[in-house]
């Protein structure tokens, strides 16, 4: 009787099927996903906000230049009614962060963000850009004064555009959230909150004391809120076009 060798390969599929690609990638063969019909967009804003320059590889970033096509998509997208935007962001570029913040801001639909993780530095006016925020309970925002990286020319004028860049940013998330000016610089510049550094890390209900965000909750009670402001916003269009 004879018996096959170990010396006959098996042809090889160099192409992988979905079901693979999925099992590698995500450890499952099914993902849920948002069904085609869905009135509402996902918006994940994840580990660095990448601006100007290009960082390293092995950084998690989001890239400004990728969400702003989407967001203009979204607002001229009749399909979607409204934007469910997720954050666990460490910061990153100002600019970059700010412009995110102003096109999420002028979006004529309904926005709900929820800080998931962390929404720091410039991930505050990003939080508080969307019509209604929420703050998981374990989640922290750090808030500090903005630093500049890299070369830095040591004369006046710099360190007057750095401060006119910070007064941005303050202006934005008190005009957004219900945080006073006064009491969001004390958490700015406050010493000893941060090791070795200036700024406060604010917890969950902490963000909502400070007025900075409006609620504490997660994916459920946003998806709710959602849901109330769309109903709102299309009995409002009603009216209009009556």
């Amino acid at each position: 009787m004879k018996t096959s060798g170990g010396d006959q390969e098996q042809p090889k599929d160099d192409k992988q099927t979905p079901l693979m690609e999925k099992i590698q990638q995500l450890g499952q063969t099914n993902v849920p996903q948002l069904s085609q019909d869905s009135k509402i967009h996902c918006l994940t804003i994840v580990g660095q906000v990448e601006g100007h320059l290009q960082l390293p590889p092995q950084n998690k970033t989001t890239k400004y230049e990728h969400l702003i096509p989407q967001i203009v998509a979204i607002e001229q997208n009749p399909k979607i009614e409204g934007l469910l935007v997720i954050l666990n962001t460490v910061g990153g570029d100002v600019e970059a962060g700010l412009a995110i913040s102003e096109m999420l801001a002028s979006l004529s639909k309904p926005t709900v963000s929820i800080v998931l993780g962390g929404g720091h530095s410039i991930g505050v006016p990003i939080a508080v850009s969307c019509n209604y925020s929420f703050i998981a309970e374990t989640a922290t925002m750090t808030i500090h004064p903005i630093r500049l990286t890299g070369l830095v020319i040591g004369v006046p004028q710099t360190f007057e555009y750095l401060d006119k860049m910070q007064e941005r940013v303050i202006n934005f998330v008190t005009k957004h959230s219900n945080i006073a000016e006064e009491q969001f610089k004390e958490l700015m510049f406050a010493k000893g909150n941060l090791t070795r550094d200036i700024g406060t890390n604010v917890i969950g209900t902490d963000a909502v004391t400070y007025g900075l965000i409006d609620g504490v909750g997660g994916i459920g009670p946003a998806m709710k809120k959602l849901m109330e402001l769309i109903e709102v916003n299309k009995n409002e269009n009603e009216g209009i076009v009556q």
